[in-house]
């Protein structure tokens, strides 16, 4: 197994077929673009049980990928290994990186994992541990807090807010350090139906701002196609499905088109699409 780190463009040849209204797996349509991160026959194993089993995969810088699979399916395990978190069994893991901020990679956990004893300011500053430090820090900590609707809690604990305002912070931290590639482990997954509404609109507008390369598993079809570029499905450790969503921005709930996108994921997912 290796992991590689590189400062290059990969051009991937696209593929000439026609498009069709049924969804396709791909092996080679991602246009000519730098490459965020690509897996190379990726497997990854725990004793005799085989979660990944040889995963292709490269996505380009920018892209908002969202990755979907029933319980068990291995997509965690994807998120954990592309954050660091766990390594690969077999196969090559490359990492990009943008120049400016490196291969920075930063993740948000379903739980906000707040420090309980540092005030909300302070919680957003432990993301730029090793990056910056004192006025400097809190300035960047109190600029995104901002950016996420905050800025008048930076001085009050974490036990005050509520479980969406917890996720802000959480964002906030996350992206307050502007990673190359943000991991998303179903962070909106507790949330009630209006905040999460409301999360993912917040998320949406600062992928817009930053542009990073947005990684997000989720259990939940209708917040993937809401989201994302692109939509994989993993099902029994491989890439069923590879489907992009061209749909311009913003994506109104509801939409004729999104309904047709996440039923054709919710066949697949379902076990009736072939």
């Amino acid at each position: 197994m290796t992991v590689l780190a590189f400062d290059k463009t990969i051009k991937i040849q696209s593929s000439d077929g026609a498009q069709t209204q049924a969804p396709q797996a791909r092996t080679s349509q991602v246009p000519a673009a730098p490459i965020a991160f690509s897996f190379r026959g990726v497997t990854r194993s725990f004793g005799d049980k085989t979660v990944l089993k040889g995963i292709d995969l490269d996505v380009p810088a920018g892209q908002f990928l969202a990755v979907i699979g029933k319980s068990g399916c291995g997509k965690s395990t994807l998120l954990r290994l592309l954050t660091g978190l766990d390594q690969p069994s077999s196969g090559d893991l490359i990492v990009n990186s943008d120049g400016e901020h490196g291969n920075r990679t930063r993740i948000m956990f379903q739980e906000p994992r707040l420090l309980p004893w540092n005030r909300v300011g302070r919680n957003v500053e432990v993301g730029l541990t090793g990056i910056a430090k004192g006025e400097e820090a809190r300035a960047k900590s109190l600029g995104m807090l901002e950016e996420v609707g905050l800025a008048d809690r930076a001085n009050e604990w974490p036990s005050v807010l509520s479980g969406g305002q917890r996720q802000r912070v959480a964002l906030a931290r996350a992206l307050v350090a502007h990673p190359f590639i943000l991991a998303l482990d179903e962070p909106l997954g507790a949330l009630d139906a209006l905040t999460r509404l409301e999360m993912q609109a917040l998320l949406e507008r600062i992928w817009q701002q930053q542009r990073f390369t947005a990684v997000l598993v989720t259990h939940d079809v209708s917040e993937a196609v809401t989201l994302a570029d692109r939509v994989i499905v993993i099902e029994e450790g491989r890439i069923a499905l590879d489907l992009d969503i061209p749909l311009p921005r913003p994506r109104r709930h509801g939409s004729a088109e999104l309904a047709r996108l996440e039923g054709l994921i919710l066949e697949r997912l379902l076990g009736k699409g072939g």
